[in-house]
């Protein structure tokens, strides 16, 4: 499934939404310009597990992987795929949040599913790099704000595509059953094989989902069976 919009509107503009993608982006292309150095740049600024605890190594370059990992990626579609899900449902998060409360949301987010990574796979020595884990979370907060949302979704039935649109609470639900059997079919899985990291898009799923209500201004308030946020 792959979503193409969604069908809530938010007054005013995302700017942090807007510059997290930038952002990603241009480090991207950064990467990019670095021709074959690039894998000394993603060792230095990606998640490797096996280094938090290595010796020879500051606390500093232990601890800023866990942020620096999410404004990496690893290829043109992992760009591409995290920045549609983070185009369609960060602008609404952030709307409900505002500016500033949604950036130090993102980047909770994204260090929860890094540290769910670490303690899944703490012996390997692949570099994790990506947004997914800090998106999981924004998903994890827009399940919660906009449950009745519809997602406009591209799905391959058989040999034919059709355009669906598909409950958010629905779509994202799918995603997460997808993501948590993944997650556990890959433990055992030896740590230096790299791959999807599961455990980090569940990690950040549920921080979302805990900590949604923490974030928006108002506090969460139930009505008429939905939930939805006042300020």
């Amino acid at each position: 499934m792959i979503p193409l919009r969604d069908t809530t509107t938010t007054p005013g503009i995302p700017f942090v939404n807007i510059t997290l993608i930038a952002l990603c982006i241009l480090v991207f292309l950064y990467e990019y310009s670095l021709g074959t150095g690039v894998n000394a740049f993603i060792d230095a600024y990606g998640l490797i597990p096996a280094k938090v605890f290595a010796p020879g190594f500051s606390a500093g370059e232990r601890i800023y992987p866990f942020f620096s990992s999410m404004f990496l990626h690893g290829g043109w579609l992992h760009l591409i795929g995290n920045m549609l899900f983070l185009y369609i449902f960060g602008d609404n998060v952030e709307g409900r949040m505002g500016h500033m409360r949604y950036l130090a949301f993102y980047l909770v987010c994204g260090f929860a599913a890094a540290a769910m990574q670490f303690v899944t796979n703490v012996h390997s020595a692949v570099p994790m790099v990506g947004a997914s884990g800090a998106i999981s979370g924004v998903l994890g907060a827009y399940i919660t704000l906009f449950p009745r949302s519809r997602i406009l979704t591209l799905v391959p039935i058989f040999f034919f595509i059709q355009l669906i649109h598909i409950p958010a609470a629905v779509f994202i639900f799918i995603w997460f059953i997808i993501q948590f059997l993944s997650g556990v079919s890959s433990l055992g899985r030896a740590a230096d094989i790299g791959g999807v990291a599961f455990w980090a898009h569940i990690g950040g799923f549920v921080a979302g989902l805990i900590l949604v209500r923490f974030f928006v201004k108002g506090g969460l308030r139930v009505v008429g069976g939905d939930r939805r946020f006042y300020h």
